[in-house]
């Protein structure tokens, strides 16, 4: 089992955020953000590696985990003020963001909302569905039935018809905490993959960036990865060739070699003390 990271509570945004902390403050700060139904809680197997780099902080996005919930707006606007305000109240310098899927829009949009802000952006396998776009490869009722069947009580066998290829603790903690994610989170952010445009906010960006592909998963294909590249000239492209979409429960050396040295000069890079 993955060591247990610290939990704790925020107010910005004008919303309780919850995070759990992995990591010696002192190191440079790393802000995770997870992808759609995935609670901070979810993540500790990955952050407590990347402890080994940074001071990890992952981000129960709104309406998930232990973050607020109810009757809020759950637009990639306000996740990715979220983001901004949180950072801002913690006093982060110009932390990395690292961002999954979901998480990779809202880092996306959170730099832009935000120049200066970030240190950086690790983008791991964003959906690159948006207007006039082929739709997200993942259909909706693979989330909701998932999530109604969780809000009832479920097992991890049962949670296996949804992850197939999950091991039997990574089924267990899904099974346990899916229930967490209000379905009208999930619907407005599965909505804003196909209405939110993140390829107009890539030009604007003016900060070092990393794209993950997971090779072995329909998200991004050959084609999107050339018009990022043409979209973010200077963004780094690195694949890890037989990971699905949720790349580090497929192959976690892979992601983490892939997040590996980011930035360059992290050396040099801000800490929080």
């Amino acid at each position: 089992m993955a060591p247990v990271g610290f939990g704790y509570n925020v107010h910005a945004n004008g919303i309780r955020n919850h995070l759990v902390r992995h990591g010696t403050p002192g190191s440079p700060v790393m802000l995770l953000v997870p992808g759609i139904t995935s609670p901070a809680v979810t993540w500790d197997f990955v952050a407590s590696r990347l402890a080994d780099s940074y001071e990890v902080h992952v981000l129960d996005v709104r309406g998930r985990g232990l973050s607020e919930a109810g009757d809020l707006d759950y637009s990639l606007d306000a996740m990715a003020d979220d983001v901004i305000a949180v950072s801002r109240e913690l006093g982060f310098e110009r932390p990395v963001i690292l961002g999954h899927s979901m998480g990779a829009r809202t880092a996306i949009r959170a730099a832009r909302r935000a120049p200066g802000a970030f240190g950086g952006l690790i983008l791991a396998d964003p959906p690159v569905s948006g207007p006039g776009r082929r739709p997200y490869p993942s259909a909706w009722p693979w989330y909701e039935d998932s999530i109604l069947l969780a809000q009832r009580g479920c097992s991890a066998e049962d949670m296996r018809a949804f992850c197939p290829t999950w091991t039997q603790d990574q089924l267990a903690l899904r099974a346990e905490w899916l229930h967490t994610c209000e379905l009208r989170a999930i619907d407005a952010a599965y909505k804003g993959f196909h209405s939110d445009d993140i390829h107009a906010d890539l030009p604007l960006l003016d900060l070092p960036m990393r794209l993950i592909v997971a090779g072995g998963s329909p998200v991004i294909e050959a084609d999107d990865v050339a018009e990022i590249g043409s979209l973010a000239p200077a963004i780094e492209i690195v694949t890890v060739e037989k990971a699905g979409h949720m790349i580090p429960w497929d192959d976690l050396e892979g992601f983490l070699n892939a997040v590996a040295d980011f930035p360059a000069n992290i050396d040099e890079a801000p800490a929080h003390g």
